[in-house]
């Protein structure tokens, strides 16, 4: 009796521990809950498009620091030259409109000089500014390409005609130097890669102007503002000259001619 006693309670225990296991392998096969993505990511879009300033008239530069920001503003500084040429406080004539444009050249002041019989070279007087400090600084000529394009561009320069007194008489055999020129830009684009640091305005026979290019961007070249100043703020009253002859006639009277700066879209080539 005590035998079967006991083999029935370990059937119990065996039934009841076969239950468990069984019990167990069922919950560990359930099916678990559907994982979701939580989040992500989504691109959109950004767009800009750019057209050549037609209507923009791009004003003169600081010809050693173009593009200069005043500090407090954070806008371009205009400097505000001045015609020695125009009554004081008279502003000079603004440049040409468009995309591709003159926005500014020095007039130039030789003084008032006595009359020699030897050869004279007589310096030009610095760019004065109103709003500049210092308050002079290289006699310069300022182009804007803003078309969009880098196509390239050229500059031409000619003296008119000969000095000519206000009784019409010719100053024979003067003749404008510069020298020092050099390239000066705050733009990131190339800079024209032609240009002559130094040149004499000349005349044909018959006593017209002989127009040279004096300042050239290849293609790829020249997009933005470019200054070609006459020397620097230190070397400003030397860079540009008048040579007068002592064998030419003077007369105590005032001597004047006009200078025409062409800009055209015909791109530099290398020599």
């Amino acid at each position: 009796m005590k035998i079967s006693t006991n083999l029935k309670a370990l059937g119990v225990a065996t039934t009841m521990l076969t239950g468990f296991v069984l019990g167990g392998s069922v919950t560990a096969y359930a099916e678990e809950p559907e994982s979701k993505v939580v989040g992500g990511s989504y691109d959109s879009n950004a767009m800009i498009q750019f057209e050549p300033s037609s209507d923009i008239i791009t004003p003169p530069t600081d010809p050693t620091d173009p593009g200069k920001e005043d500090p407090n503003t954070g806008k371009p500084v205009e400097p505000g030259p001045e015609d020695p040429t125009l009554p004081e406080g008279e502003d000079p004539k603004q440049g040409t409109p468009g995309p591709l444009s003159i926005d500014y050249a020095s007039s130039l002041d030789f003084g008032t000089q006595k009359i020699t019989s030897t050869n004279q070279f007589y310096k030009a007087k610095p760019q004065k500014f109103s709003n500049r400090t210092p308050a002079e600084g290289p006699n310069y000529v300022q182009v804007t390409d803003g078309r969009g394009s880098d196509a390239g561009w050229s500059l031409q320069v000619k003296q008119n005609s000969q000095f000519k007194s206000t009784k019409d008489k010719l100053l024979t055999g003067a003749e404008i130097r510069f020298t020092n020129g050099q390239v000066n830009t705050g733009s990131a684009s190339p800079s024209p890669s032609i240009f002559k640091p130094s040149f004499e305005l000349t005349f044909n026979e018959d006593g017209t102007g002989v127009a040279q290019t004096i300042m050239s961007a290849k293609t790829d070249e020249g997009s933005g503002t470019y200054v070609l100043a006459f020397g620097n703020d230190v070397t400003a009253a030397d860079s540009i000259e008048l040579f007068v002859p002592g064998s030419t006639t003077k007369y105590a009277d005032k001597y004047t001619t006009s200078i025409t700066w062409t800009l055209t879209d015909v791109p530099g080539i290398a020599e």
